[in-house]
């Protein structure tokens, strides 16, 4: 039999505060679906998004575009 991995929680949970700031114009048409799914349509525009394995992946395909600082919460 296998053990279950215990997850560890530290507190509340991580949030990351993530900002397109470059255009996606020459990019191919993947990146810019993961910027939409990222909740990113402008230059400039900013969400703020839990941090997870499946938001990781989304920064850092496209992390050339992007500016990411983590959150800190009280």
């Amino acid at each position: 039999m296998k053990d279950a991995k215990k997850k560890k929680n530290s507190g509340p949970p991580k949030r990351l505060r993530i900002r397109l700031v470059r255009s996606l114009i020459g990019y191919n048409k993947n990146q810019r679906v993961v910027a939409r799914g990222l909740g990113l349509r402008k230059i400039n525009s900013e969400v703020i998004r839990q941090d997870g394995p499946e938001i990781r992946g989304m920064i850092n395909k496209i992390c050339h575009v992007l500016k990411v600082e983590a959150i800190e919460e009280p």
